[in-house]
This record gives structure tokens, C-alpha cells and sequence, in this order.
């Protein structure tokens, strides 16, 4: 009998994890025009992300006051609305509603009233 560990090798490690997979892309044809790429679509209020893997990743980073005003405002959530939610969810709601102010309101949202006041500059 081995005393050696049976561990997982490298294609049960480095698997996908989603359901489906994405179709291999074409190899580019050097006679053709260039691929075009997608146009960015607009986010609606709707369409925040919730308890899912994320494939994309971004590290913001915030200011003592930002980071105990999130923490407070996820504890608030909870107590008084009974809804459990980490920071990151709450981010990414935050994101999806001045995205989508953005859109419908344009030079008059409050996103682009901060950015232009200097607010977010610091």
C-alpha cells in the first residue's frame, strides 16, 4: 500500500467550471477585414450581477471613511431590511444604477455632475 496521496492532476484542476463553453473563434483570415468587435451595450437597472462567478475582476481602492460606509450600509441592509448582501454586491448595484443614470439622464446624472465638480478627484 502507498502512502502517496492520490491528488487531482492538472486537467481536473484547470477544468471549466461553466456549464457551456464558448465556441472555439475561427482562425483569423489574413485576406479578410478585421473582426469587428461588439458594441458596448448599456446597463439597465435591472441587470446588476448578484451571487455568481465573475469572471472579470477590478480592485478599486477607497479611503477608511469609504470602506466603514460600505460595511455600515451592508450592516444596515441586514438589520433594518433583512437583506444579507457582502460589500462586492453592493458595489456592483451601486455601479448598475449610476450606469443606468448615466444613460437615461446623460450630463445631468449625478455621475457626471461629481466627476465634473472634482468630487472623485482626490
Amino acid at each position: 500500500m502507498s502512502r502517496r496521496a492520490d491528488l487531482p492532476g492538472a486537467a481536473e484542476l484547470f477544468r471549466s467550471t461553466s456549464a457551456t463553453r464558448a465556441p472555439a473563434a475561427p482562425a483569423p483570415d489574413m485576406a479578410g477585414p478585421p473582426p469587428v468587435e461588439p458594441p458596448m451595450r448599456t446597463v439597465d437597472a435591472k441587470s446588476a450581477t448578484g451571487r455568481e462567478r465573475h469572471e472579470e475582476k477590478i480592485t478599486v481602492y477607497c479611503s477608511v471613511e469609504e470602506l466603514v460606509g460600505l460595511e455600515a450600509a451592508r450592516l444596515t441592509l441586514r438589520a433594518e431590511y433583512g437583506i444579507s448582501a457582502d460589500r462586492g454586491r453592493i458595489v456592483r448595484e451601486a455601479v448598475t444604477l449610476a450606469l443606468a443614470e448615466l444613460a437615461g439622464a446623460g450630463a445631468d446624472s449625478g455621475l457626471v455632475q461629481r466627476l465634473r465638480g472634482g468630487e472623485a478627484r482626490r
